[in-house]
């Protein structure tokens, strides 16, 4: 005789985790199997889980036993998994009939493991438990599909839906929006579509599930459409169109729906302020994060998330500790996903202490927090703690991701450990099976590039299994610059103008490699080759952070208010400066002028004006934090190291390869960047 899987109430449609007295199960268990209690030795639900994944069942139906009330769906899901894994199948029926004689959904199992991350799990129990002759129904497909939500399980997803099909269920409505949404997710909306069309009914959540497909996978067209048919249109759909235009770079037809809503909720306003955020407009994301807080709407912890990106963005430190704040105020849980933007935002606006702090007061940490941690070590030229976190992070059981080893091949590249960066680079195959991206080749062909080894990066991006892209070129091509290597680097940047023939990029860094050789007749040729094609340089900018508002200053910028007063402090500086041995560096000066000239255009880069702004307007002793879009050049970091002494204070220089701290003429990458 088989164990059913059938819910008690058809039209129950819990999503989150089912709660439920334990006590006369606990009996059961311990009259019908004989478990005895462990002593209260075992007494939290981390204990069933560790106990079960260590295969000691025995243990662990014993300790289920202990905890008396609050039982949730994950925790029997690891009892029915442990079961599988150790063929106890006997143990797993009786678990089983327990959850059924408790009224637990069974659904709420499946999804205790796929909302904690564990959707392979959730399958091997479905697979496995049916060789238990414990038979599936329309729910339990409902349920084991959103495991299926993603593109390395759609083969699996497909033979459930076989199964569904041979089984009579395609008509069910449940399992009808579960196919819909598990195959939009997957990005296949051609078969999506199909399914959609073939259901003899459809609600709300069949068409919000085809919506989001379309949205999310950059088919605004069609999603605009399906929209203008839709019988009904709620807030989720409204918030679903607001999301897929923002994502598709659209912000202000996503901003002109956000508008024409006829109510909002928290979703509404966070799917705005990430809009914004997400196309680099961090400004006007906190401006519709104040607006949404003026008008009474509670953030949550999502709307923390994506407000935290857009201050790391801007390196709004000063904003971002207030949202910090707020979040204390409010008792807000630092869940992982929350605690992990709070690391990345203090690590992008210079804040590596404050990083540290709220990694180590997390309640938990995941992959995403641990690796968050190593790049904001990383990023920051610290490598030896970022190394140090990550043989920490092994020791403490976690396994690292392709991210992890993002920060930890950067780290090497930082503190120019070429051995060191082989090895990991070799260990993410040969021991955590990760296929390197092109992230990780990138890092290898700077950590290469940066030491010095031009043809070893050469022969290795020669050799990758994937096409490299620009950014990798465009790397090689920077070192090729900082190396003098004129062959090579004008081979690197004839490919790169086949690549990108749009991007100034290569063309300044062969300017740049011609102005250090003294080759002006070729930089000639190279400039009017870009104007030839229309190519247009982009110019340096520079933010600041002042009493909480973002300044932005570009090189040569003349249009601010206090611009006299910026560049007398320059001058002021530049004959300190001197005094004290600085000596301009004018060899990546592209114009053939002269000496006095050259020195000129070097102070007026856009770094410099945002140190003198942030001097003049912050309070003696206050660190200074800039921001950069491009590489800081050689003369402006030569000339901060000067100016941290001369005005005894920290200068923190975040530029697009990575921070900089200035301090008592000192800067933390010793001179290695």
């Amino acid at each position: 005789m088989t164990v059913s899987w059938a819910l008690r109430n058809e039209n129950d449609k819990t999503t989150g985790f089912a709660k439920f007295q334990l006590t006369t199960v606990a009996l059961a268990l311990k009259a019908e199997a004989g478990y005895a209690v462990v002593n209260g030795r075992y007494k939290s639900r981390g204990d069933v889980i560790n106990l079960c994944k260590q295969g000691r069942l025995t243990e662990g139906l014993s300790a289920l036993c202990n905890l008396g009330n609050n039982v949730d769906a994950f925790t029997y899901a690891s009892l029915l998994h442990g079961c599988v894994k150790e063929k106890a199948f006997p143990e797993g029926k009786l678990v089983h009939a327990h959850i059924i004689q408790t009224g637990l959904k069974f659904q709420d199992v499946f999804l205790g493991y796929v909302q904690n991350g564990f959707g392979e799990k959730a399958l091997d129990v479905y697979y496995e438990m049916q060789g238990m002759g414990i038979e599936p129904n329309e729910f339990t497909f409902a349920s084991v599909l959103p495991a299926c939500a993603d593109s390395a399980a759609l083969e699996r997803g497909k033979r459930i839906h076989d199964e569904i099909v041979r089984r009579g269920y395609q008509g069910n409505l449940f399992v009808g929006n579960a196919l819909v949404d598990m195959y939009a997710k997957c990005g296949k909306m051609r078969i999506a579509r199909d399914v959609f069309e073939r259901m003899p009914q459809r609600n709300s959540v069949s068409w919000n599930a085809m919506l989001a497909g379309y949205a999310q996978s950059g088919h605004i067209d069609e999603a605009r459409r399906l929209f203008e048919e839709m019988p009904e249109q709620n807030v989720v759909s409204w918030n679903v169109m607001i999301a897929g235009f923002a994502q598709s770079g659209h912000v202000e037809e996503a901003l002109h729906l956000f508008g024409d809503m006829p109510e909002r909720d928290v979703v509404s306003w966070t799917s705005m302020i990430a809009g914004y955020a997400q196309n680099g407009r961090g400004d006007e994301a906190l401006r519709i994060f104040r607006q949404m807080q003026s008008e009474g709407v509670k953030p949550n912890s999502q709307t923390f998330v994506v407000v935290f990106t857009a201050c790391a963005n801007l390196a709004a430190l000063e904003q971002g500790m207030e949202v910090h704040e707020m979040i204390v105020r409010g008792g807000v849980q630092l869940d992982v996903f929350l605690g992990s933007a709070l690391i990345d935002m203090y690590a992008k606006c210079g804040s590596i202490e404050n990083a540290c702090y709220v990694f180590r007061k997390m309640p938990h940490q995941d992959v995403v927090s641990w690796s968050a941690m190593i790049l904001g070590y990383s990023m920051h030229g610290f490598s030896r703690e970022a190394l140090q976190l990550f043989e920490h992070m092994q020791r403490c059981g976690m396994k690292p991701d392709h991210v992890t080893f993002v920060g930890v091949l950067s780290a090497c590249c930082h503190a120019g450990l070429v051995d060191e960066g082989w090895q990991y680079f070799d260990s993410m195959r040969k021991y955590y099976h990760i296929t390197p991206t092109m992230d990780h080749y990138g890092c290898m062909v700077n950590l290469l590039g940066r030491a010095g080894l031009l043809d070893e990066a050469h022969y290795f991006i020669n050799q990758m299994p994937i096409k490299a892209d620009a950014t990798v070129w465009l790397c090689l091509l920077g070192y090729c610059r900082a190396h003098v290597n004129i062959h090579l680097g004008e081979r690197i940047a004839k490919q790169l103008y086949e690549l990108d023939p749009k991007n100034a990029a290569p063309y300044v860094l062969l300017s740049n490699l011609y102005a250090a050789a003294g080759r002006w007749d070729e930089i000639r040729k190279v400039r009017e080759l870009m104007k030839e094609r229309q190519v247009e340089k982009k110019p340096g900018c520079s933010w600041i952070e002042v009493n909480k508002e973002i300044y932005a200053f570009i090189s040569g910028d003349k249009s601010h208010p206090q611009i006299e007063k910026i560049y007398a402090e320059i001058e002021r500086l530049s004959g300190q400066m001197k005094a004290a041995g600085y000596v301009p560096d004018i060899s990546n000066v592209l114009n053939n002028v002269d000496e006095e000239q050259k020195e000129h255009i070097l102070c007026h880069h856009s770094e410099k004006l945002a140190i003198a702004f942030g001097l003049l307007n912050t309070s003696p002793g206050a660190t200074i934090r800039v921001i950069k879009n491009l590489r800081v050049c050689v003369d402006c970091h030569s000339a901060t190291k000067f100016i941290s002494k001369i005005v005894a204070r920290e200068i923190v220089v975040r530029d697009a390869n990575r921070f900089h701290h200035f301090k008592d003429g000192i800067c933390s990458c010793a001179d290695y960047w």
